[in-house]
């Protein structure tokens, strides 16, 4: 049997444990030490690398971009700081056609650019927006989508753990991947308001369960905020975002710095709002720890299996297949981008890049393909999963929130749809367009 062999079947072999329940990080590092093992007929070596890769894999200073940007979205979730950005934009935009949806994703996007993490996204607003748009009216099977599919925003705009997580594996630099986010983390928010503001004109009974009653209730006067309540409201987030990707993008701070600053200034925050006592300290720090130790063990495992794809000469092989097949580079990223897809329906963001990205980042980059552009279309990829059932994770967290007997998960996925179908099209215009995430490089 030949080691392309060998390695093929040990990635179904992977595959197979992650589908029957088996930790992600435990599959991976089982793979790759039984892999190097049969290759190389030495059990020695593989213990060996696998040291190795304990140590060197997290040793990076940059690694501590992880557990800061962690420990920031967690103090700023806790801070209320994702309710007082969707009050101001009710109050800016509930005038609008679907207003309170538009509402709900413009505060999402700048949730978003603190948290970096969708789940929290979710949960936030799931309690706060929702509740709100079924008093103006709208269905409710649709304000959960919005807010499921407005959520995968904090994968995408800068920070965000799935760009770090990739720009680890594809040995990228993690500022770059921020840079290229900003772009199309703005074309998907405009294309989710563009979307909500067409459905509540042209599908209103999509959007409201008594259109009549809904648009007559719009116009009323609703919840309104003087500018020193917006100002109070805004300006510790908006001070927070402009420190830390201001800081980033000026050249000012590393990326592990930012994490650092954007940290501290969350805690300000958290302390000046009082929402910070001992046992939310406790907690904080408890699940930071969690989330972190969490990702690094994943990242060490990823190095591992990764060590033994190359060993295996997998990633030269499949090059070689493509280029011979006469797919081409785009034959090869349409084939790529509809694997993450299928496999977003059954598993986790994290886990399909960790099985991923070292197989097809070094074919994507020996067919021409900048890492960059190649990585965000990757993350928009895996976001869609995130949607799709029957996994969905947003969708599930977001169905979980709300806690409504009467709204089931299938109606949920179903107000997702729509972002969905956005978020394809923007897909495709960013695969053929490749300026648009590599523009502010």
């Amino acid at each position: 049997m030949t080691s392309l062999t060998i390695g093929l079947l040990l990635i179904v072999g992977l595959v197979v444990m992650v589908l029957i329940g088996m930790h992600i990080a435990v599959a991976l590092l089982a793979t790759g030490f039984v892999g190097i093992w049969i290759l190389r007929d030495n059990i020695d070596l593989a213990f060996r690398l696998l040291g190795m890769a304990s140590y060197n894999g997290i040793a990076d200073y940059l690694f501590a971009t992880i557990p800061l940007f962690v420990l920031m979205g967690i103090l700023v979730s806790i801070s209320n700081v994702g309710r007082d950005t969707f009050e101001v934009a009710e109050a800016l935009l509930r005038k609008l056609l679907g207003g309170l949806g538009v509402a709900t994703v413009a505060a999402n996007a700048v949730f978003a650019a603190v948290t970096g993490v969708s789940i929290a996204s979710a949960a936030v607003f799931t309690r706060v927006a929702v509740p709100e748009m079924g008093r103006h009216g709208y269905r409710l099977p649709f304000a959960a989508g919005v807010v499921a599919g407005s959520s995968v925003l904090g994968m995408l705009i800068p920070p965000s753990l799935l760009l770090i997580i990739y720009g680890v594996l594809a040995e990228v630099s993690i500022g770059a991947m921020f840079l290229a986010g900003i772009i199309p983390g703005l074309l998907l928010s405009f294309g989710f308001v563009a979307l909500i503001m067409l459905l509540a004109r042209f599908r209103p009974g999509f959007v409201y369960a008594d259109p009549q009653a809904a648009l007559s209730r719009q116009k009323q006067d609703g919840k309104t905020l003087t500018w020193m309540e917006i100002c109070k409201k805004l300006v510790p987030i908006l001070a927070l975002v402009t420190l830390v990707l201001g800081g980033l993008y000026s050249g000012f701070f590393t990326p592990t710095e930012a994490g650092g600053v954007g940290a501290f200034g969350a805690l300000l925050i958290a302390l000046m709002r009082r929402q910070l006592d001992r046992p939310r300290m406790w907690q904080v720090l408890y699940q930071t720890g969690l989330v972190s130790v969490a990702i690094l063990v994943l990242l060490i495992a990823a190095g591992y299996y990764s060590r033994m794809l190359s060993i295996a000469g997998i990633p030269n092989a499949i090059a070689m297949l493509v280029q011979d097949s006469g797919l081409g580079p785009y034959g090869f990223l349409l084939i790529y981008v509809v694997i993450v897809l299928l496999m977003g329906m059954i598993l986790d963001s994290t886990s399909i890049l960790l099985i991923m990205v070292p197989i097809s980042a070094p074919i994507a980059q020996s067919l021409g393909f900048d890492l960059i552009h190649f990585g965000i279309i990757t993350v928009i990829a895996v976001e869609i999963g995130l949607l799709t059932p029957p996994f969905g994770i947003s969708v599930f967290t977001v169905h979980t929130a709300l806690a409504d007997p009467k709204t089931k998960v299938e109606q949920v996925f179903m107000g997702t749809l729509p972002f969905v179908l956005v978020m394809a099209l923007s897909l495709l215009l960013i695969a053929a367009f490749p300026i648009l995430s590599t523009a502010l490089l």
